[in-house]
This record gives structure tokens, sequence and C-alpha cells, in this order.
């Protein structure tokens, strides 16, 4: 299955029967699914049509859909004068509240208040056509969509690359550990006893152990091969994968936040904040992947 991006933009324009409308969807980053409608006075209908119809082509993201009846400027209006009365006379009894007075084209945009002369038609009767050049733009909104997520994909399996090269270079760095750890502390060893004797060797075998034990990061690479190995695994399957992606960055960064802790190298210290960086990279793609 083609992954997505939550973020896209399409625009659609119907026109019959000398009307005009024009669809705009917009689509960011969300956690789960959250759909905001705009619809002209009249049109309220439309709402659930509007919300069944994001919901089946999106899982995830911010997604915003504004529908404009854009009206010819010869048409005639007048204004409904008893709802306009009863308006002010609501917005009177408001004095005591501390709010700013209305302006006059907020209290001309309500609805009722203007009136075309030439009369309303049923915008019921326009529903269909609308629907329709609803489900092209979100078709367009898709594509858009998959279109940006295939170049998430290929980032993030960039930036999975390099996590393996990161960890594979960690694992021969480490690897020497242990040698180093010896050698370090016969150093520390003969400078702090001077002319004294030195310690069994027995002893500090068992010193040698204990502190290569402890900066043993192992573990730790071999679960960031793993959880990298599974990051590849879900790219490739595709679909809705955004969550699983953004849950196994958490795990990627804590187990280099460890190998850094653990880490008796400046080396491999290096490689670990180079680990974090990377990991980083790859999470800020991720969260853009529906």
């Amino acid at each position: 299955m083609p992954i997505a991006s939550m973020t896209g933009f399409a625009r659609a324009e119907a026109l019959g029967e000398g009307r005009h409308w024009v669809w705009e969807l917009r689509s960011v980053n969300g956690r789960g699914l959250d759909i905001r409608c705009r619809l002209p006075a009249g049109y309220d209908a439309l709402d659930a049509a509007v919300r069944a119809a994001v919901a089946e082509r999106c899982r995830r993201g911010n997604v915003s859909a504004t529908l404009t009846e854009i009206r010819d400027q010869r048409t005639q209006l007048r204004i409904n004068s008893d709802t306009l009365n009863q308006i002010l006379d609501l917005v009177s009894g408001l004095k005591e509240v501390a709010v700013a007075p209305p302006r006059l084209d907020g209290i001309l945009a309500l609805p009722g208040v203007l009136e075309r002369l030439d009369g309303e038609d049923d915008p019921a009767k326009h529903m269909p056509f609308l629907t329709q050049r609803l489900a092209e733009a979100l078709d367009n909104l898709r594509a858009m969509r998959l279109a940006e997520g295939a170049r998430l994909a290929a980032l993030a399996l960039s930036h999975l690359d390099e996590i393996e090269r990161l960890s594979e270079a960690a694992r021969g760095v480490a690897a020497a550990q242990p040698g180093e750890i010896a050698q370090r502390l016969r150093q520390q060893l003969g400078e702090l006893l001077g002319q004294l004797p030195p310690p069994a060797p027995e002893r500090l075998a068992q010193e040698v152990a204990l502190l290569a034990a402890r900066a043993d990061v192992r573990e730790e690479l071999d679960r960031l091969a793993a959880h990298a190995a599974a990051g590849r695994s879900l790219i490739t399957a595709g679909g809705a994968i955004g969550r699983k992606l953004d849950f196994l960055c958490q795990e990627l960064n804590r187990e280099a936040n460890t190998l850094c802790s653990k880490s008796a190298d400046v080396e491999l210290t290096r490689i670990g904040l180079d680990l974090k960086v990377a990991i980083e990279q790859l999470r800020e793609q991720v969260q853009n992947i529906e």
C-alpha cells in the first residue's frame, strides 16, 4: 500500500444554472483525523457528506473543507428589517458586557439579514452536483498526499540507512573497548601506585571485566538494528504507518541515549551523538506521515 503525507491542498469549482461555487480543501498533520467544515448558509446538509467523504480517503490529519458561493455582483439585495431590528435589540441588551460594538459588515453577514430580491432557490437541489465536485477535489487532495508521501518514504529510508551505518560503526568501536579499558586501568593504577607493587593479575582482570560489562553496548546496538529493520519493513508494507514509525523513533532514541551514557570511548560517544541527529531527522519526516 502507498504511503501518504498528511499535507495537501486541492481546489475545485462548480458551475451550474448561473451559480458558482468553489471547494477548497487543506490538510496538515495531526494526531488523529480532525475534519472542519465551513459551509454557506443553507448548505448545512452537506456537513455529514463532507465528513464521510473525507474519512473515506484520509486516516489522519487536520482537514478543513470550505465551500464558497460566489454570487453575481448584479444580484439585487434587500435588508430584512424584521431580522435586523431583532438583532439590534439583542445587541442593545448587551451594553453592560465589556465587548466591542458590532461592525456593520459583521451584522450584514448574519443569516437572514440580507435577502435576494429574485428569491433564493432551494440549496438541496444542488447537493448531488456539489458532492460530486467535492469527491473530485478530495481525489486531487489524496493524490497530492500520496505524492508527498512517496517523497517522505524515500527520505525516511535514507535516514534509516544512516542509522544502520552508524550502528555498524559503533559496533566496531565497541568491540575494541575491553582492551582499551584494560590498558587505561593499568595506566591509571601505575600513576596512582607509583613505586608500589601492582595488584594481582586476577584482581586486575576482575576490575576490567566489571568495567567492560558496564560499558557493554551490544544489546543497545542489537536493538537499534532491530528497530531500524522494523522501520524499513513498515515503509515497504506502506499504509497508515505514521503512528508506528513515531513509536519506533522513540525506541531508537532511547537506545541511542543509553549507548551514549554507557560509552567509555570518545569515538563511540561521537557516533552516538550522530545517531541521535539521524534519529531526530527521521522523526521530523515521520511526523508528517499518515
